[in-house]
């Protein structure tokens, strides 16, 4: 009884383990060549179609939220001329990011696991290796470059679109003024904000690849499995995305001081 209870408690240790190493994996695969150009576009057209809409639409409350709050708590404070710096901080260093990484494992992510554990129950991937093809440069690194160039796109329309959205509830429910909403836009944010937005969203995108990639390629009894495998992606990657992005804030605000006013 010990022993089994040791070995559920160790389990997720071997499984951080050995996703870390089919990480390092993928990154090898990375600067392998020949590269499959074909199956990475096919890949980002894909994760594009079936994310793009509704990270558009995921966009506007995220924005209209962020506006509503940030502009009710600095009125309290006297200093509305600051509501659209605020704002748009919010929206570029978190709201983007998170948004689109939620939006890329969930749909991206959870299409990219079924595909491949299809591939591993139909035992493709084991036909694969007996004709001397590596599964992980084929098909595993495409989707994970896909996974990374939408990403990026999806935060800079997120960043656009929840900005846009809460302009108009700021200068509409708030009675805000669009001059001053717009002039302070550069009062506390600055340049770097926007590439740590950026770089979130890639390093989210690849997260979200990875694990999706992972559990797919490792799926096993059958159909259930699959699902099963599916499941265990989205909520993996959603628990590593917002630990990576506490990290990531973390090291950014010790490295770029906040813009005072």
């Amino acid at each position: 009884m010990a022993q089994l209870t040791a070995t559920r408690v160790l389990r997720p240790v071997g499984t951080a383990g050995k996703l870390f190493a089919f990480g390092l994996d993928v990154g090898r695969g990375l600067f392998r060549r020949p590269f499959q150009l074909r199956e990475f576009l096919q890949q980002a057209w894909f994760i594009a179609s079936v994310t793009i809409i509704p990270t558009a639409l995921v966009a506007i409350p995220f924005g209209a939220v962020i506006a509503l709050q940030v502009g009710g708590l600095i009125k309290q404070f006297g200093a509305q001329s600051f509501t659209g710096s605020a704002s748009v901080l919010a929206v570029i260093q978190q709201a983007g990011p998170i948004a689109t990484a939620l939006l890329i494992a969930g749909a991206g992510g959870s299409a990219i696991a079924a595909d491949l554990g299809a591939r591993r129950i139909r035992e493709e991937l084991d036909a694969m290796m007996v004709l001397g093809i590596d599964p992980i440069q084929r098909l595993v690194v495409p989707r994970v470059l896909a996974c990374m160039l939408v990403a990026v796109f999806l935060n800079g329309m997120v960043s656009v679109v929840g900005v846009a959205g809460g302009y108009v509830f700021n200068v509409v429910l708030q009675d805000g003024t669009p001059g001053a909403y717009l002039a302070s836009f550069t009062a506390l944010a600055q340049l770097p904000d926007l590439w740590v937005g950026m770089l979130k969203a890639l390093v989210f995108g690849f997260i979200a690849a990875i694990v999706a990639s992972y559990k797919g390629m490792n799926a096993g009894g059958g159909p259930k499995g699959v699902g099963d495998a599916v499941n265990e992606s989205v909520v993996i990657t959603f628990l590593l995305l917002f630990i990576v992005n506490f990290v990531l804030s973390t090291i950014y605000l010790q490295l770029v001081p906040p813009k005072t006013g």
